[in-house]
């Protein structure tokens, strides 16, 4: 919630679960979709400055925060589309972290009507095979282990690596990321693995975003942290060249999280961008 500005939440019917969402101010549709190591609450040192401005939708996505799923095949790309329907937004601006950027390019492909502009931060991009590049050997092992701790079930272990992993940074010093970053990191990925639900089955977009980076016309800030695990940069110059008139900022000394690590500085470039949109 923020002071002073009216928050409205709910929770909405969609195939096979029920979404909750919160909207926060007035103004154009502006919707933020988490990390898939975090849920909706990633985006809170944002929503003040933003509401200000703009309507910020943001949703917890299926095994995530408050939203609930069957065991379902689904697609993320329609779960977006029926919360923009339910809320009669006609456009939008779309911001994701990590798996939502993937998530928020997916959609401005699969519906490029309902797209005004695209933030992708540290994002994914579906179906990139960068040839001739492989992680650092150090990465490649914190996600065997993460394998290996996933399998096992051993959730308080697999959530203080990836505390490490996604705050801290892959290779830098544990607690490199502020105290507070790392405790609302390892808050969300605490509750999220506490969670007694079946696991369902997003359905991939077909072709992927990978070779259809041209289809995207719409004005792109695409943002990744210089902490960031090696393949994050390699994704963000492949979007910046692919998509025309894009342009990609590196922040220095964050890793993944880049909103929650430099909220202030995160928060202005996001503001200008769209404002240089809008005008």
């Amino acid at each position: 919630m923020t002071t002073g500005t009216q928050t409205t939440s709910g929770f909405l019917p969609v195939e096979g679960g029920e979404l909750y969402y919160e909207v926060t101010g007035a103004g154009h549709p502006l919707v933020l979709i988490h990390a898939a190591v975090a849920d909706l609450r990633q985006w809170e040192p944002q929503i003040p400055a933003f509401a200000e401005h703009y309507r910020v939708i943001r949703y917890d996505m299926r095994g995530f925060g408050k939203t609930r799923t069957q065991e379902v095949s689904f697609s993320n790309r329609q779960d977006l589309y029926d919360l923009l329907t339910h809320l009669g937004v006609e456009k939008a601006y779309l911001i994701g972290n990590s798996r939502g950027g993937q998530i928020a390019i997916d959609f401005t492909l699969e519906h490029p009507e309902l797209v005004d502009a695209l933030i992708p931060v540290a994002a994914g991009l579906s179906g990139f095979e960068p040839e001739g590049f492989t992680l650092l050997q150090h990465e490649i092992d914190a996600d065997a282990l993460m394998t290996e701790l996933q399998e096992k079930r051993d959730f308080e272990a697999l959530t203080d690596l990836e505390v490490r992993y996604w705050a801290d940074g892959p290779g830098q010093p544990e607690g490199r990321a502020a105290p507070e970053v790392r405790e609302k990191l390892r808050r969300m990925l605490s509750e999220n693995y506490a969670r007694d639900e079946p696991e369902p089955q997003p359905r991939p977009l077909k072709p992927p975003a990978a070779e259809r980076l041209a289809e995207i016309r719409v004005p792109t800030l695409v943002v990744v942290g210089d902490l960031d695990e090696s393949l994050m940069p390699v994704m963000g110059d492949v979007m910046e060249a692919g998509i025309a008139g894009a342009r990609k900022v590196v922040i220095p000394g964050v890793a993944h999280m880049v909103n929650m690590e430099r909220p202030e500085e995160f928060t202005r470039l996001v503001l200008d961008f769209l404002k240089g949109v809008s005008a």
